[in-house]
């Protein structure tokens, strides 16, 4: 006997083999064991999630001699006539290649004559869609007033293809993509019946790979059988035959990228080339990586909202703190527009090693968003003082007696200079001294964190008190001050102090006058007295 695929010889035949589509199908149970049927339906979903399984299991249930909760019994005559293909009340048509008006002119005549056996005459056109304007039209008036004996189930993957004159005729049944767990746990039970030996983890990848749709799941786990048959199926395998990547190798790549080691990036795809893997699937798998990164970054508790071990999470939530929320948006956006450009490329590799090369060496593009992430690795490194350790110093390029006569000229300016310059002290009450120190040691992290426009038009800002629980922030820069004084961004300021201090304090903003000092001195009125105290000692003991 000829071998039958594994999507054909598990293909469900009743509804309780469905899975994915509980919606649906207690929906269509409900109206059976009501006698609620009505006259036409739409099925719309992408490939592989049951469309047409269920149209075949709602046709036999309508005509059951013998139903069991709305599902057929797959046992009386009827059943096994529309299981065989040997009855006339069950017609499948592929509107893909019957699609004319002529074809849809036979149905119409073909209506008029009630079942020979069973209840109903149940009409399946699959990939309605591609029916031609005529015959829809055609299929209109039969389609609103049908026989009472008629029933019409229109499947489709393209509903906006539809015209809304036949959509208003019929109940709509959207299909949803099959989770991933369902996927493995029916994977698994198939495996089991089969005796195919196989681990979990390989199973999770073949659910993942399929994409929501039961049948390639099925079609690919048929291929990874085929190539390792009789054998341990292993998640090694899987990779190997479906051209897949670990994600170990995906970490190790992100990490190459985020040094910006141009090198080490195509290295690595040099690597999987060799191995045989497939670039569209490689590409893909990786957006999914940065994905789950970026779901990390942003989303309140974005961890339980990715399927993974705890180990890959803690490996992740390390990774995910190498790029910026924003630079992450950028490598998902270049790999995407990828995804699209490989599917008609004839050099793929050129195109990923490229990618590789916009994402190490964003100097080389010119739009927006290569802009924006070397303006914020030129932040990170004037926050570090790169720029500045390199200035000409006494450590620096002077030689030994240049920095001994730049001492020796500093120290002897150095009182008439501290005389001139010596900073304004200020008292301020304890509480107001305490906000404004805690706000000015956090200052350049709340920028950091805040990041965007924050970040980049208050950078060289002084905060400043300004009264009972206000503060003030100062600007240097008029085209700052423009952005920094909307209430919004100092609304957000406010907000993300009370959240991550705890303090209710309200900010405002001003530009500062030309020559403005900024060297004051706050201190509370303990301070300032025992500062007092300690000159006075020091004057008795000069006399």
């Amino acid at each position: 006997m000829s071998y039958t695929a594994l999507y054909r010889k598990w293909r469900p035949v009743t509804f309780d083999d469905v899975k994915g589509q509980d919606h649906i199908v207690q929906t269509l149970q409900n109206q059976i064991t009501s006698q609620r049927i009505g006259h036409a339906y739409l099925f719309c979903g992408t490939r592989g999630t049951g469309k047409t399984s269920i149209a075949k299991i709602y046709a036999r249930a309508v005509n059951c001699e013998n139903p069991k909760n709305g599902s057929p019994c797959n046992q009386c005559p009827t059943c096994r006539g529309i299981l065989s293909g040997s009855s006339l009340n069950v017609v499948e048509i592929d509107a893909a290649s019957n699609n004319g008006v002529e074809n849809i002119r036979e149905i119409r005549d073909q209506v008029q004559y009630p079942p020979t056996e069973g209840k109903y005459r149940v009409y399946i056109i699959d990939e309605v869609h591609m029916l031609s304007t005529g015959a829809f039209n055609a299929l209109l008036k039969t389609l609103e007033e049908p026989p009472s004996y008629v029933i019409f189930i229109l499947a489709t993957t393209e509903v906006h293809k539809i015209p809304i004159t036949v959509l208003s005729r019929c109940q709509r049944y959207d299909f949803k993509r099959i989770s991933i767990p369902t996927l493995t746990a029916r994977l698994k039970e198939l495996t089991d019946a089969e005796q195919i030996q196989v681990e979990d983890k390989a199973l999770a990848y073949v659910a993942k790979a399929a994409d929501g749709s039961m049948r390639d799941a099925l079609s690919l786990l048929d291929q990874c059988v085929a190539f390792h048959y009789g054998k341990l199926l292993t998640y090694e395998n899987v990779l190997e035959v479906l051209g897949a990547v670990d994600t170990s190798v995906f970490s190790s790549l992100f990490r190459a990228v985020a040094e910006k080691d141009t090198k080490g990036c195509i290295c690595q795809l040099e690597e999987m080339i060799v191995q045989g893997r497939e670039l569209g699937q490689f590409v893909n798998d990786f957006i999914w990586y940065m994905r789950n990164m970026l779901l990390i970054q942003t989303a309140e508790d974005g961890e339980n909202m990715l399927d993974m071990s705890e180990d890959n999470i803690r490996l992740l939530r390390e990774e995910a703190q190498l790029e910026s929320p924003e630079t992450l948006m950028r490598y998902i956006r270049i790999f995407s527009e990828l995804s699209g450009q490989l599917r008609y490329a004839s050099q793929k590799r050129v195109l990923v090693e490229l990618a590789f090369i916009k994402l190490t060496k964003p100097a080389m593009e010119q739009n927006l968003d290569s802009i924006l992430q070397r303006l914020e690795e030129l932040e990170d490194r004037l926050e570090n003082g790169e720029f500045l350790s390199r200035l000409p110093g006494p450590s620096g390029n002077m030689d030994v007696r240049q920095a001994e006569e730049a001492e020796q000229a500093a120290g002897s300016g150095k009182d008439e200079a501290d005389r001139s310059t010596e900073p304004r002290k200020v008292e301020l009450p304890q509480a107001q001294l305490e906000d404004l120190n805690l706000v000015r040691n956090e200052w350049g992290k709340v920028l950091r964190e805040l990041g965007g426009s924050i970040r980049s038009n208050f950078r060289n800002t002084v905060v400043e008190p300004s009264g009972e629980n206000c503060l003030c922030i100062v600007f240097t820069s008029p085209d700052a001050y423009l952005i920094g004084n909307r209430p919004t961004v100092l609304g957000e300021i406010e907000r993300y102090v009370e959240i991550t201090y705890g303090k209710t304090i309200y900010f405002k903003a001003r530009l500062a006058g030309t020559g403005e000092r900024f060297d004051t001195v706050y201190v509370s009125e303990d301070e300032l007295k025992n500062k007092i105290h300690m000159d006075h000692i020091l004057v008795e003991d000069d006399f």
